[in-house]
């Protein structure tokens, strides 16, 4: 009881820095939905510093091994992708220029555009399938594997120099976003080494050896728009408050990955400037509907109702997130907005009558594998205390918890990073899907999905997955109570930075970046 009181009296603390915040006015941060510097005007040269955490010794400039932030950041930086994600998941066309499926989705055309490697060769549909045939020969070890395991490779083929035919082993209208996913990027057919990687992306190669940094400087014949730096300068810093110090200090000039407490404490400071990224992590308990007493619908209904979304919010992330609805994907292309739910403690309570589950006692898991996961489960605690819920904050293995709560115990803290709403459901919410953590799925929910991935019709397809997220919003075991801001710190003569998720497009997207 004790340490619950200790850490209510903490976060009630971080709600009052985070009206601070609010109330500071400061142009150095950026708010969400806004474009950062649009009144400046962008200029050539300098080297950008960029401070990532990053794996030492062990780590890699070849795109197919990617894993890490720093990993994504460095190959967007070196290599391009055939697609890549906007702001709200929907796909962005990147080296293809156009996507053309048949009638049923099972078999697409891609033609790319005119683009060269750094070392002068062009980017051919050759190249393509080369790299894709590597990534999916080593599923093991490649992320972007799963992504692109619906493509049957041996049935795929060069039409011409510029054209690939893709033949599909099941119906996928959401095939352009397998080549938009992480670690999907476009080598050379004949890439093998990759202590001087060639690619096609903004940067080329210059120096880097595993643990310091990589020094990358602009390539003048990117087929989009050659980069207004000069250099980027990727250095390993792995602690966020060596991060944060380092930006103040003025040795590093973008610092990724912040904490809200630093974005609170340097929010006004003229030397540097916060930019969030608006709906980039989405906050949620997972209740098992395949166990008690999360097995009786009234149960669950009465959780979703306990919960008050802005509390969780504005404490645990400090006001720097918005409120969820029970959906994941908030603002992402095909989300349902459906009417929001808030707390209602006496509807709650004739629930839980109903179920026969008055003076109910849930264990809650949580661990610090993720920021907020514990303060979340704290304070959700006292909230179900007012229903008459007796909920047991249970600290788990931050190394394991992942993996023990995908199997084990009836509710557990659970966020998710960013993905498109359909990779979300593929791989969480179908009966056949590898962490669905709720036990939530059936044979009609499955049979959308189905439906959604055969139609090529988007308006159709929008209609699928609304209809999907409907069931989910009235009866499945996610509760999910808000989405927390991406953020990022940059010196102040550093513009350009966007605000965009992890990950997606204009993320890290450094060609575009300035110095003043």
């Amino acid at each position: 009881m004790s340490s619950v009181t200790t850490s209510r009296r903490r976060l009630l603390t971080g709600l009052a820095g985070a009206a601070l915040l609010a109330g500071c006015g400061s142009g150095a941060t950026s708010a969400p939905g806004a474009t950062p510097d649009a009144t400046a005007s962008p200029r050539r040269g300098g080297r950008l510093r960029a401070a990532f955490q990053t794996a030492g010794a062990k780590e890699t400039l070849d795109p197919h091994a990617a894993n890490l932030f720093v990993d994504g950041a460095r190959s967007k930086a070196l290599y391009d992708k055939l697609a890549d994600f906007g702001a709200d998941m929907s796909v962005q066309p990147r080296l293809a220029e156009r996507f053309e499926p048949n009638a049923d989705a099972t078999r697409w055309r891609v033609t790319l555009r005119q683009a060269d490697f750094h070392d002068g060769r062009p980017v051919t549909a050759e190249d393509v399938l080369a790299s894709y045939a590597r990534i999916m020969a080593d599923p093991a070890n490649r992320r972007a594997a799963i992504q692109l395991a619906a493509i049957d490779l041996g049935a795929c083929r060069a039409v011409d120099g510029r054209t690939i035919e893709f033949v599909l082993k099941t119906a996928s209208a959401e095939f352009p976003s397998a080549t938009a996913a992480f670690g999907t990027w476009i080598v050379p057919r004949d890439a093998t080494d990759f202590t001087r990687p060639v690619g096609s992306g903004p940067f080329r190669f210059s120096s880097f050896e595993p643990g310091k940094p990589l020094l990358l400087t602009r390539f003048d014949g990117y087929w989009d728009q050659p980069a207004w730096l000069d250099e980027v300068e990727f250095i390993p810093v792995n602690e966020e408050t060596a991060r944060v110090n380092a930006l103040v200090g003025g040795q590093i000039d973008y610092a990724h990955d912040l904490a809200t407490t630093s974005a609170r404490t340097y929010a006004a400071d003229a030397r540097v400037r916060i930019v969030r990224a608006p709906g980039s992590a989405m906050h949620a308990f997972a209740m098992k509907l395949d166990r008690p007493p999360f097995d009786k619908p009234e149960v669950r209904a009465a959780f979703r109702l306990i919960a008050d979304r802005q509390e969780l919010v504005n404490t645990v992330l400090s006001g720097m997130g918005e409120v969820g609805n029970d959906l994941f994907g908030k603002g992402y292309q095909y989300y349902a907005d459906l009417p929001q739910r808030t707390p209602d403690l006496d509807r709650a309570k004739a629930l839980l009558r109903q179920a026969g589950a008055e003076g109910l006692k849930v264990q809650l898991q949580t661990a610090h594998a993720g920021a907020g996961l514990v303060d979340a489960a704290t304070i959700f605690a006292e909230q179900a205390r007012k229903a008459g819920v007796a909920v047991e904050v249970s600290m788990g293995n931050k190394d394991t918890f992942w993996r023990d709560t995908l199997t084990g115990g009836s509710m557990a803290s659970y966020r998710s990073g960013s993905m498109p709403i359909h990779s979300h459901i593929a791989t969480r919410l179908l009966t056949t899907s590898p962490q669905n953590v709720t036990r939530w799925g059936s044979a009609e929910f499955d049979g959308l999905y189905q439906k959604a991935q055969a139609s090529v019709d988007e308006a159709a397809r929008t209609a699928v997955y609304r209809d999907m997220q409907t069931q989910l919003h009235e009866r499945c075991g996610l509760l999910v109570w808000g989405f927390a801001d991406w953020i990022v710190g940059t010196s102040s003569k550093v513009h350009g930075v966007g605000q965009a998720p992890p990950n997606t497009l204009d993320w890290a997207r450094f060609e575009r970046v300035w110095l003043a």
